[in-house]
């Protein structure tokens, strides 16, 4: 049986540390802040690492998560009525609309204002915190 022997690995060369277990969380070989690897490529495993990428997951997660809560409660308000207040969700409110309509439609109409409301969230707060990234990624607009 054949056993491969890996070839020896100048200590200079990136993937040594790695090889030895080491790079992956302590980045030892990024002492400028640098985002980009010695082949001007984004370098993926910093910019998750950055402090900028973390400050645009939380303003991600800071509007995402309470919005998909109070959706998902209006959401569930609305079948709960459905299925347990028969009487609540016939009543007419004119001609032949009644309650079971109008909240239906207010499903669809809060739906287009989140996303018009993330949209302007997004345009504030997102996407000038995504363009620092991208900058200090070395990613160029088209």
């Amino acid at each position: 049986m054949t056993k491969a022997i890996p070839a020896a690995m100048d200590s200079r060369d990136p993937r040594a540390s790695r090889a030895a277990g080491q790079g992956f969380t302590a980045f030892e070989g990024v002492t400028d802040g640098s985002m980009v690897d010695s082949d001007g490529n984004p370098d993926f495993a910093v910019i998750q690492q950055s402090p900028e990428f973390q400050e645009l997951r939380r303003r991600l997660r800071r509007f995402v998560f309470p919005m998909s809560a109070l959706f998902l409660a209006w959401y569930l308000t609305y079948v709960l009525f459905a299925a347990y207040a028969h009487d609540f969700m016939s009543q007419k409110v004119g001609g032949q609309v009644n309650v079971g309509i109008v909240f239906g439609l207010l499903e669809f109409v809060s739906t287009v204002i989140i996303t018009l409301v993330y949209a302007r969230y997004a345009k504030r707060r997102l996407d000038p915190q995504r363009d620092l990234v991208r900058s200090r990624a070395g990613v160029v607009e088209e």
